[in-house]
């Protein structure tokens, strides 16, 4: 009796803890945390598909438009485009160590990316001076407010991937001994995350400063 009632005890819990967590759902082949990331990175290629798309509407109908290379600073832009594209190496590298269980090269690399991403608040910042400076506000012109709108959408976005690195390093590594595999899944995710917001930079890169 006791044999049973332990056994159905531990099927209840059992049936508490949500399935998919770490292995991949039957039906989609993604774990829960990889479908639900895909479907948020879909509603934010529409967020930043309307905004390429009124940035198109209103180029095209406009008598003058200004070049971008003649209004903004390629050069710090170029810096960060390089910073993200490295960052996103490390984050892959992160991950694959991870897997290998290089655990302290795995960290180093999750600081790397986090490193790689305050690099590239801090060259943001200084081009927003630089532009502020000539006396360039949202309010100058649609150029600078779609400008203005863009990128610091963008830096929202870099710095909630900072938000997620910094606490992996922190509080958030001591689930690699927990739960290991439902930690390397998160590393992943957070990477398909980051590597969004990079490609979103590269479209915006030559877009606004180039064209």
């Amino acid at each position: 009796m006791d044999a049973h009632a332990v056994a159905d005890h531990g099927h209840g819990h059992a049936e508490l803890e949500i399935p998919f967590n770490v292995h991949p759902r039957p039906d989609t082949g993604l774990y829960n945390g990889k479908l639900g990331v895909w479907l948020f990175l879909a509603s934010e290629v529409m967020l930043f598909g309307a905004l390429f798309s009124s940035l198109i509407l209103i180029r095209t109908s406009a008598a003058h438009w200004p070049r971008g290379w003649e209004e903004l600073h390629v050069i710090p832009a170029t810096v960060n485009t390089f910073v993200l594209i490295l960052s996103s190496v490390f984050v892959v590298l992160a991950w694959a160590n991870l897997r290998l269980r290089n655990d302290k090269v795995a960290r180093m690399y999750i600081a790397a990316t986090l490193l790689c991403g305050v690099a590239f608040m801090f060259i943001k910042g200084y081009e927003y001076s630089l532009s502020l400076g000539h006396g360039h506000f949202p309010k100058t012109s649609n150029f600078f407010a779609i400008y203005f709108t863009m990128t610091g959408l963008h830096g929202l976005h870099v710095l909630g991937g900072m938000v997620v690195f910094a606490y992996f390093l922190g509080p958030g590594w001591k689930m690699l001994t927990s739960e290991r595999e439902r930690f390397i899944n998160r590393i992943e995710i957070v990477g398909l995350y980051w590597h969004f917001v990079d490609l979103v930079w590269i479209f915006l890169f030559p877009t606004l400063y180039l064209l």
